[in-house]
């Protein structure tokens, strides 16, 4: 089985096994990713890890809740095909986003030649073709979803109908399951398929309860304090009572200038409400207000909700992190980069490979390869990212703080390994994001291929200077994702702000 995830640090996969570092790094070899011992820890280290997450997990009663996965849960040396799919259901106020079913089409850049790959509509047309014979990405299998309608549910769609069927017999051989995210309906389809085959079938992922653990950020605040310490977290409290949650943004802003409103499983700065001090000191119904943002949020009434210190920080550094099982050994730090982040809410955008100083590249390394072995300890296994604070000047001896965990796939892990299937060596310097023009909107695939001609990437010259993919929302949205490479990061960036949209014609 080729586990494209499990590439080593800093080099690039281009095919089953073949693995090239010829090319100097123009990063950092820290920002491009680190093993274990590379980042300074010790197995003494390693250990202490692994027991703080032990020590959360018996709080949380980890074991009992983590056994009835236990048949489909990985095993390093586990040999299937692989089916891929993106089932981010699970995730709150996604609907909210333009064009966000098709976003299931990520998973294509993660599939290879003898792979499957499932979502709930067909791919863009032209986006296959581009993918197999522009990016040599291989041929997998793609499944259409089709029994009853089942909103974003993927992997609840693909337990029945023709798809289900196909994939019974495939794990009648043995399956993996490789998801965007460990929710319980990718392990369903895992025990469904497993009946029904009589197959081993596995999923290359957290289990729902080490899923949750890394994906609610309350938990998660605890888990770092547990590993590192309560001074790499932001002050933070929780509750289930509006009046409460008043007084806590209260108390909170008579030590920080800004304070916020947590939602704890939410995305890319969604359910987060965030104000000033002496906004809440001039609030005269604040307790009303907070009833609102929890109406607006759709809370269930049961909930913990953060009540937290907003802290002023110009870097917020992201860190990717691959967590095999317990007998594959300690994590692996596979890159560290600078979240580009917008509007008041900072929602996610995009990303950029760190230009980071070395000694605070080591300590983001070292501390998110601590956090991400608590995690192992608990259960996790998979693609997990950690998003931090940078407070005070990079280029000083500045402050961490861990904000928020992603145990799954995302907006900068996914062009990160596209960027290491194509590239032959370390990454270049490259920015990645979502391109959203109204002028796009109702264009083609092809068209907009059309226009970039010799631009796009040929990873078997390569020419080129960008990549596309999650090209689905294109049409309906005016959206896609693109790659850009430069020779510099600052060509990389000017790359995407100038010749870009002035090629499509959107300036």
């Amino acid at each position: 089985m080729r586990r494209q995830a499990e590439a080593p640090p800093g080099r690039a996969y281009t095919g089953p096994g073949l693995y090239h570092a010829e090319v100097k790094p123009t990063h950092d070899p820290l920002a491009l990713g680190a093993t274990w011992s590379d980042a300074g820890l010790s197995d003494a280290d390693y250990q202490r890890a692994l027991a703080a997450g032990r020590a959360l997990g018996a709080e949380l009663g980890q074991a009992e809740a983590l056994a009835p996965f236990a048949e489909q849960v990985w095993r390093s040396d586990f040999d299937a095909p692989i089916l891929y799919l993106d089932d981010f259901s699970a995730i709150p106020f996604l609907d909210n986003i333009s064009g966000v079913a098709e976003y299931q089409h990520r998973t294509r850049v993660r599939a290879g030649e003898g792979d499957l790959f499932a979502a709930i509509s067909d791919p863009a047309p032209g986006y296959e073709d581009y993918c197999r014979e522009r990016l040599q990405l291989g041929s997998p299998t793609f499944l259409l979803a089709d029994p009853p309608p089942c909103g974003l549910r993927v992997a609840k769609a693909l337990q029945g109908g023709a798809a289900f069927e196909l994939l019974a017999a495939v794990a009648s051989d043995g399956l993996a399951l490789h998801p965007y995210m460990g929710i319980e309906d990718v392990w369903a389809l895992a025990r469904a398929l497993a009946e029904r085959s009589g197959g081993e079938v596995r999923v290359l992922g957290p289990p729902p309860p080490a899923t949750w653990v890394a994906n609610d950020k309350g938990v998660f605040s605890r888990l770092v304090s547990g590993v590192l310490g309560p001074e790499f977290v932001v002050e933070t409290h929780g509750s289930n009572q509006a009046a409460e949650l008043a007084k806590l943004l209260q108390d909170l802003a008579t030590r920080h200038e800004r304070v916020a409103l947590k939602r704890t499983r939410c995305a890319s700065g969604m359910g987060n409400w965030h104000l000033s001090a002496q906004e809440v000191r001039e609030h005269t119904a604040l307790a009303d207000r907070v009833e609102r943002f929890l109406f607006d949020t759709r809370w269930d009434g049961v909930e913990q909700v953060l009540a937290m210190a907003w802290e002023p920080a110009e870097h917020s550094p992201s860190t990717q992190l691959w967590i095999p099982s317990l007998e594959g050994g300690p994590p692996r730090l596979d890159g560290i980069y600078e979240q580009i982040l917008v509007g008041e809410l900072r929602v996610f955008q995009g990303s950029r490979p760190a230009g980071f100083p070395r000694e605070t590249l080591r300590q983001i390394a070292a501390t998110s390869l601590q956090v991400g072995a608590a995690l192992q300890a608990l259960g996790y296994v998979g693609r997990c990212s950690f998003d931090l604070l940078l407070l005070g000047d990079p280029a000083q001896p500045s402050a961490l703080r861990f904000t928020e965990s992603n145990g799954r796939w995302g907006g900068t892990s996914t062009p990160m390994h596209l960027v290491d299937r194509l590239i032959q060596g370390p990454r270049p310097p490259y920015r990645a994001q979502d391109f959203v023009h109204p002028g796009l909107i109702g264009a083609t695939f092809p068209e907009v291929a059309a226009k970039l001609g010799d631009r796009l990437y040929d990873p078997r010259t390569g020419e080129g200077r960008y990549v596309l993919y999650n090209v689905g929302p294109l049409q309906g949205s005016g959206k896609l994702d693109v790659i850009a490479f430069g020779d510099s990061q600052d060509e990389a960036e000017a790359l995407l702000a100038d010749e870009f949209p002035r090629l499509l014609g959107v300036e």
